[in-house]
């Protein structure tokens, strides 16, 4: 009798788990949204979707505002400060100074029109985009020129960047995990 009690014990505390796993509380704990006005302002002045610039922040810095990677990249969505400038210059955003994008407003405007950029020049396919926001857009080119990568979902695994092939797959990740967790909250 003890062994079956044991059994039903173990068998309720799975069950709870199982429940506790998958309610929406729990989920939205694992994958919080912070900053959400300035990232659903910036989604509408550039006609970004909101999951993907979630995705690129939470790829990128995990939100934190202060973080610097090692090649110098600033900020929530690490934007190089040379990019910075090109990106104030083109689309008359500024400052440039590279102090500012340590600013989450700055910095998220400029990463997302940075996207922007990214979905006209490869039509909208976000596996393309993400991949040129990590890697750059000229070498997402040559790889696609080159046939050494043809730019799809189902061949990330070609990218011929270690780094590039596993931020493209984090960043999809996390877009459909925030995608379906806030599910029409962020449009």
């Amino acid at each position: 009798m003890k062994r079956s009690k044991r059994a039903a014990v173990f068998l309720f505390f799975l069950m709870a788990v199982f429940f506790l796993i998958n309610s929406p509380i729990v989920w939205k704990w694992m994958y919080p949204i912070k900053y959400q006005k300035e990232i659903l302002e910036a989604s509408s002045r550039y006609q970004v979707d909101p999951y993907l610039i979630l995705a690129v922040i939470r790829s990128e810095s995990g939100f934190e505002t202060d973080r610097v990677s090692r090649k110098g990249a600033i900020g929530l969505m690490q934007v190089m400060p040379d990019t910075a400038e090109w990106i104030a210059e083109q689309a008359g955003l500024g400052p440039a100074d590279e102090r500012y994008l340590y600013d989450p407003v700055t910095n998220i405007n400029m990463g997302t029109w940075y996207l922007s950029f990214l979905e006209k020049r490869y039509e909208g396919d976000v596996v393309k985009v993400i991949a040129a926001y990590n890697a750059g857009p000229g070498k997402v080119s040559s790889w696609l020129m080159r046939e050494q990568w043809d730019g799809k979902r189902e061949t990330i695994e070609d990218i011929p960047f270690g780094e590039t092939r596993q931020y493209v797959q984090r960043v999809l990740y996390y877009h459909d995990r925030y995608r379906s967790i806030y599910t029409d909250q962020l449009q």
